[in-house]
């Protein structure tokens, strides 16, 4: 469509009519969703199929891979709910959350605000907090293994101060074992963390952080009052990450370890379901309690959104 606009001389000159927002409606809209179908399939296949299937194997009675299945029921949930270890394993993970979330959060958010007023040598710390991150973890539980045994270095040093009385065999005690682990976990995720915290502090204006020094605020309340309320929305995105990763993760690091011992002292849901599944060959109890684990995470994701949304 072209429009006729005259000139001072009388000429009549025609021009491009400019696109109205009737003319991009008529655009297809069509190809957005058609690229996302393989997206779609994969996701329900891969994501949605292995939920409902947790779900199904729940209420079998299923004593191994190639043995017969029968329908069991509730019985699964009452066997699981009688079952004592069942009860320690979520003590354990109740503690580890609550031990190590929040330090992982608050340790790392302070450090990713260092990181982000860029003191001298900043890009190196960069790299140094990640590297947690790029250490496999067989190895890391190497690490600790070797610190933590009973010749190991953490008893070595305290019989080198002095402290020789409060040497320990650490993952195998039931005092300490859990404990042993939760250290692991902060030690893995707090740099990585860091390293997020201050990417997204980068973006916050450098206005708000100089207004509140004219205002005589020092860094710990420009820190905790003017910075954290701007990303609170991504630090619970950040924090829903690391639940889910301690929630879910936890079971390797029981493997590597302490094969969930001394007894049941550092056995976690998510290892209870490995154990059942893998060495006492029972599905259906492995999967019931796979199944309380998905409720708590979605529980445990929606309370922490709840919790970090924006108040304005």
């Amino acid at each position: 469509m072209t429009t006729l606009t005259s000139t001072p001389g009388g000429a009549a000159i025609r021009q491009p009519a400019p696109p109205s927002a009737t003319g991009r409606s008529r655009i297809p809209r069509q190809g957005g969703t058609i690229l996302a179908v393989p997206a779609l399939v994969w996701y329900a296949i891969f994501m949605i199929g292995p939920v409902i299937a947790i779900f199904v194997i729940a209420a079998l009675h299923w004593p191994g891979m190639l043995q017969p299945v029968s329908f069991a029921g509730l019985g699964n949930l009452r066997t699981v709910l009688d079952d004592p270890i069942f009860w320690d394993a979520v003590r354990n993970t109740a503690v580890q959350l609550a031990v190590a979330l929040p330090i992982m959060i608050v340790c790392a958010y302070m450090l990713g605000y260092y990181v982000a007023q860029k003191p001298p040598g900043h890009r190196i710390i960069r790299y140094l907090l990640f590297i947690p991150g790029l250490i496999s973890t067989p190895a890391k539980a190497m690490v600790f293994y070797a610190a933590l045994s009973p010749d190991g270095l953490a008893n070595g040093a305290l019989q080198s101060v002095g402290l020789g009385s409060l040497t320990d065999a650490w993952l195998a005690s039931p005092s300490t074992a859990l404990a042993c682990l939760i250290a692991l976990d902060v030690w893995s995720g707090i740099g990585f963390t860091a390293v997020l915290f201050a990417a997204r502090l980068d973006s916050v204006p450098d206005d708000l952080g100089e207004a509140a020094q004219l205002d005589g605020a020092g860094h710990w309340r420009t820190m905790w009052r003017i910075h954290f309320p701007v990303i609170r929305d991504y630090v619970g995105v950040v924090t829903m990450l690391q639940f889910l990763w301690t929630l879910f993760g936890s079971a390797q690091h029981v493997l590597l370890l302490t094969q969930g011992g001394p007894g049941s002292s550092s056995t976690t849901l998510s290892f209870l379901v490995y154990q059942k599944a893998f060495i006492a060959a029972d599905l259906g109890y492995s999967q019931t309690v796979g199944v309380i684990l998905f409720l708590a995470g979605l529980v445990g994701l929606l309370t922490i959104r709840r919790a970090f949304r924006q108040n304005y």
